[in-house]
């Protein structure tokens, strides 16, 4: 799927709705530059939906079969390009995310359904937290293998210098305790948190659910189900739990979901080689960026908006 940004259809950027709120210091432009949307939205049916990767990789790499299958399925799609495949200051990608919601709203007249994977709900839980207007301007938010209260992975890479983002959502940082703090869901939006009991990068499990959002465990709705953390990204019956959030009033509801469900294994048009070869993909380009991205020694620290 090839989505274009088109700056004429979007319109100019939006102005901050509140005066207290962070201003965003990533140029206009450069953000405009990293989202993706389909040349016009033709679903007026369906809220538009924004697609947030993951750390170490991009919207093409880590949406390659979602944003296709919600398209056919009526949806309009948009992605980010995350600065830094991700591994950058969360608190400055997070402005991308800011950036994108207030585009696709002020362009839609719609509340946005949002979709994070990985690190990527980090973002989109940073943004609605420091921002509160963007709690009216979203609708559904969906985390996949998030990350929520820091994960010992970042912990073991941050024994030596790491990159900016793995200090952050390690296990104890100011940041997931700044995320956290507080009302870990505000405002109206309906928050599904689905994870795995099979998922290798998001660890120990305890840290998965968010308070205040509907917690669904793969495992708890397909006995036995493998789901790694790649995995989130083609498996279907998250999928079908995903779509059944974006297309029902408030969250998720695994009951909705259809007899047979547990024998699917794929999303749609996403083959075994389309998903052994899009993980492939990741996991050298996650190795690649691992070793080429500047390290620091320590956590960045956290802006002013966010330590009173």
């Amino acid at each position: 799927m090839v989505a274009v940004f088109v700056a004429a259809l979007l319109g100019p950027a939006p102005v901050a709705s509140a005066a207290a709120e962070p201003a965003l210091n990533t140029p206009v432009a450069t953000m405009d530059a990293a989202l993706h949307c389909p040349s016009s939205f033709t679903h007026p049916n369906h809220e538009p939906v924004l697609l947030v990767h993951g750390v170490t990789s991009t919207y093409s790499e880590s949406w390659f079969g979602y944003a296709p299958a919600l398209q056919n399925a009526g949806y309009d799609v948009c992605g980010i390009d995350l600065p830094g495949r991700s591994m950058v200051d969360i608190q400055d990608s997070t402005e991308y995310v800011v950036h994108a919601i207030d585009r696709i709203s002020a362009a839609t007249g719609r509340k946005v359904d949002v979709i994070g994977h990985s690190e990527g709900n980090m973002q989109l839980r940073w943004a609605v937290k420091w921002w509160p207007h963007l709690q009216n301007e979203v609708d559904d938010m969906v985390d996949l293998a998030s990350p929520s209260h820091g994960i010992t992975g970042g912990n073991l890479f941050c024994v030596l210098p790491c990159a900016p983002a793995l200090q952050q959502f390690s296990i104890g940082s100011n940041f997931v305790a700044a995320l956290n703090q507080g009302d870990e869901t505000p405002g109206a939006i309906s928050y599904t948190n689905i994870y795995s009991y099979t998922d290798e990068a998001i660890t120990p499990f305890t840290t998965a659910p968010t308070s205040g959002a509907k917690n669904i465990a793969v495992q708890n709705v397909c006995f036995g189900r493998v789901v790694a953390h790649f995995g989130f990204l083609y498996d279907a019956v998250t999928y079908r739990l995903v779509l059944d959030a974006l297309s029902h009033p408030g969250t998720a509801d695994p009951a909705r979901l259809p007899f047979g469900k547990c024998l699917e294994g794929n999303l749609p048009g996403v083959s075994v080689l389309d998903a052994t070869a899009a993980t492939a993909v990741v996991v050298a380009n996650f190795d690649a960026t691992l070793l080429t991205t500047p390290v620091v020694r320590s956590e960045p620290p956290l802006r002013s908006y966010a330590l009173g």
